[in-house]
C-alpha cells in the first residue's frame, strides 16, 4: 500500500527537517503525513486523477515529492537530507522517549547514527553525562532499547486491516470461503502478520494472483496450499487454501489463541474427541469442521466471538452459556470526540458533518482543543462562542445528524483544567485530558486524574493512559481507583480509537466495564478520512467485553442531552 509507504517517506523528512532546526515544515509534513496514512482510497488514484492536493494538508510543494515518489521510487529531497544527516531515523524513533531534538544532541555529541549506537553509548555511561540528561534517562534509554527491540516486526491493526480487506478483495473472485485468521482477527492492536484461510477449486489460480499483487514485494515461499508474501508496507501475509470440509476447524485453529486453543482440546479429549485445524473428531469419523460456529455446538459451547478468545474467562462463560452480547459496529450511532480547522484539524464541520452523514451517524460531537495547548491552536472563550454559532447554523442545515458542541481541555499538572468555568459553561460536552507531564509517579498521577473526574463539568476523560502505541508507555496510574471515581462522579472513560492510541485498552476496557463504569467511543479524528477509525474503537470494547448498554455511543439523542446535563 503507496499510502504507508509515503507517509513514512514524510514522517522521516518532517523528523530531519527537525533535527535540522528547520521551524514550522516538520509540523506540516507530519500532518500530511498522518492525512495518507487514513485515506480511503489509493493515493496511486489521486495521484492519476491529478487531485493530490486535495488531501487535506498536501500543497503544491508536498505533492510534487509524493509525484516523484510514485513516477521514481525516489525523493530528491529525502536523499538529500539523508546525505546531510546519516541518521537511522526509523529505528531510533522506535525507543520510547526519543523525539527529534534529543536524537538531534545525541547525534552531535555522541555520534549515534543508530539504535546500536545508543545502546553503546547507554552502556557505557556517556548519555548521563551530556547536561539535560542524567543517569535516570540513560537507564530509562536502555530498558527502552530492548522494548524496542522486541517489537520491531508488529504492525498497528488501524493501518494493517485496511490492506488486509484490499487483499481479501483480489482474491475473492477465485475462492468459495475466505476469511482472516490469526491476531489480526481476533483484532489485537499490533499485528505480526496477516493470516488468510480460502477455500478453491482452482487453487493454482488463488496462489498465482496473490503472489502476484501489485502490493507484493518478495514472494517468500509459494506452495500448492500454502504461500506467504511480503508486501511493500513490510507486513508478511500468509495464505492457506484448505478443504471445504475443515474450513472451520482451520478457521478455529489459526484464529487463536494459542492459550484459547489449548482449553478447547482439552474439552474436547475430556468428551473422547479429538480437535486439530482438520476438523473436530470422534475416532476416525469428522464430526465437525466444516463450519466453525459447529466446531463449538459439537464441544457443548456457545460460539466466541474471536475478539474474546484469549483465555480470559471466555471458555468457562460459552461452557455455562453466560458469554455477553458484545456490542458491534451496527449498535454506534456516532462519535464523541473529533478535531476541525477551528483548532488543529484539517477539516471544517461542514466536511466533517458530510462524512459523518455517509458513514451513518446520527450524531457527532466537534471536540477542538481549548486553553493552554497553543500547538493544537487551543480556543479562547471568543473563538468558542464563533464555533457555537457556527455550530448553531450547520445544525438547521443538516436535519438529519445531531451536532453536540464539545470541547477538549487540558488536564494540568495539579489537576485543575486550563479553561475557566465561563467557557465550560458553553459547551454541550467536555472531554478532559493529560497532554504533558507523562512522568509522575502513580500517587500524583492518580490523584491529579481523580481531581479532573471530580470537577462538576467533565463528562469524559479522553485517552485516559496518554500511551502511543510502540512510541509512548503509559502513564502510572491506579486505574481501580480511578475507575471507581469515574462511576462514582458519572463520568465516562473513554476508548480512543485512532490506531496508535486504543487507549483505553482491552484490559482496562474490561475492568472499566466490571467496575461499572460508562464508556465513549471517539476517533480523535483530525480529518474526515479519520471518522472510519471507529470500528477500531469497537474492536477495542469487543476485546473487552463491552456490551451495547456499556457504550454510549449506542445512546439516542436524547439519553445523550440527560447524561451529559448532569
Amino acid at each position: 500500500m503507496k499510502n504507508q509507504e509515503i507517509a513514512k517517506i514524510l514522517y522521516e523528512i518532517a523528523d530531519l527537517l527537525e533535527i535540522e532546526g528547520v521551524e514550522f515544515k516538520p509540523r506540516a509534513y507530519r500532518k500530511a503525513a498522518q492525512n495518507i496514512e487514513s485515506l480511503s482510497v489509493e493515493i496511486e488514484e489521486l495521484y492519476e486523477e491529478g487531485k493530490l492536493e486535495k488531501i487535506p494538508g498536501v500543497g503544491k510543494s508536498i505533492a510534487g515529492k509524493i509525484k516523484e515518489y510514485i513516477e521514481t521510487g525516489k525523493v530528491k529531497k529525502l536523499d538529500e537530507l539523508r546525505k546531510k544527516i546519516p541518521i537511522d531515523i526509523e529505528s531510533l524513533s522506535n525507543v520510547e522517549g526519543l523525539g527529534p531534538k534529543m536524537i538531534k544532541t545525541l547525534y552531535e555529541k555522541l555520534g549515534v547514527k543508530n539504535i546500536n549506537d545508543l545502546e553503546k553509548v547507554a552502556r557505557e555511561g556517556k548519555i548521563r553525562e551530556l547536561k539535560g540528561f542524567g543517569e535516570r534517562i540513560e537507564k530509562k534509554i536502555i530498558e527502552n532499547i530492548e522494548i524496542a527491540r522486541t517489537r520491531k516486526h508488529r504492525f498497528l491493526l488501524g493501518f494493517v486491516l485496511p490492506e488486509a480487506y484490499a487483499i481479501i478483495d483480489e482474491i475473492k473472485p477465485y475462492v468459495k470461503k475466505i476469511d482472516l485468521a490469526g491476531s489480526i482477527r481476533r483484532r489485537k492492536e499490533t499485528i505480526g502478520d496477516i493470516d488468510i484461510l480460502a477455500v478453491s477449486n482452482n487453487v493454482e489460480k488463488v496462489m498465482n494472483v496473490f503472489t502476484g499483487m501489485k502490493r507484493v514485494e518478495k514472494v517468500l515461499a509459494k506452495g500448492i496450499t500454502k504461500s506467504s508474501i511480503r508486501l511493500k508496507s513490510g507486513v508478511q501475509v500468509d495464505l492457506r487454501v484448505v478443504e471445504k470440509e475443515s474450513f472451520g476447524s482451520a478457521l478455529q485453529y489459526f484464529t487463536g489463541s494459542k492459550e484459547h486453543n489449548v482449553e478447547l482440546r482439552k474439552i474436547a479429549i475430556k468428551k473422547g474427541y479429538k480437535l486439530n485445524e482438520y476438523g473436530l473428531f470422534k475416532g476416525e469419523e469428522r464430526i465437525a469442521g466444516e463450519n466453525e460456529k459447529e466446531v463449538y455446538k459439537a464441544l457443548g459451547m456457545q460460539w466466541i466471538p474471536p475478539e474474546l478468545r484469549e483465555n480470559r474467562g471466555e471458555v468457562e462463560a460459552s461452557l455455562s452459556n453466560k458469554l455477553p452480547k458484545i456490542v458491534e459496529c451496527e449498535d454506534v450511532k456516532g462519535d464523541l470526540q473529533m478535531h476541525t480547522k477551528w483548532s488543529d484539524g484539517a477539516n471544517t464541520i461542514e466536511e466533517m458533518l458530510e462524512k459523518a452523514i455517509e458513514i451513518g451517524h446520527k450524531f457527532i460531537a466537534i471536540t477542538d482543543h481549548g486553553g493552554s495547548l497553543k500547538i493544537a491552536g487551543g480556543m479562547d472563550k471568543k473563538k468558542l462562542i464563533e464555533q457555537r454559532k457556527e455550530i448553531e447554523r450547520l445544525r438547521d442545515k443538516f436535519n438529519e445528524i445531531h451536532v453536540f458542541h464539545g470541547i477538549e481541555v487540558n488536564i494540568k499538572k495539579d489537576g485543575n483544567l486550563d479553561v475557566e468555568k465561563s467557557v465550560l459553561k458553553e459547551v454541550d460536552v467536555v472531554l478532559a485530558s493529560i497532554h504533558s507531564a507523562f512522568r509522575m509517579d502513580e500517587k500524583e498521577m492518580t490523584s491529579r486524574l481523580i481531581k479532573a473526574i471530580e470537577n462538576e463539568y467533565v463528562d469524559i476523560i479522553a485517552h485516559p493512559t496518554c500511551r502511543i502505541i510502540q512510541k509512548r508507555e503509559p502513564i502510572k496510574l491506579d486505574m481501580e481507583k480511578v475507575l471507581e471515581k469515574a462511576r462514582d462522579n458519572n463520568v465516562i472513560m473513554e476508548i480512543n480509537a485512532y490506531p496508535d492510541r486504543l487507549d483505553l485498552n482491552d484490559i482496562n476496557t474490561k475492568k472499566a466495564v466490571d467496575i461499572g463504569v460508562k464508556l465513549s467511543i471517539g476517533t480523535d479524528a483530525h480529518n474526515k478520512e479519520h471518522l472510519q477509525f471507529y470500528e477500531f474503537g469497537v474492536a477495542v470494547a469487543r476485546r473487552g467485553w463491552a456490551e451495547k448498554k456499556n457504550v454510549i455511543n449506542t445512546y439516542t439523542i436524547k439519553e445523550l442531552e440527560k447524561l451529559f446535563s448532569k
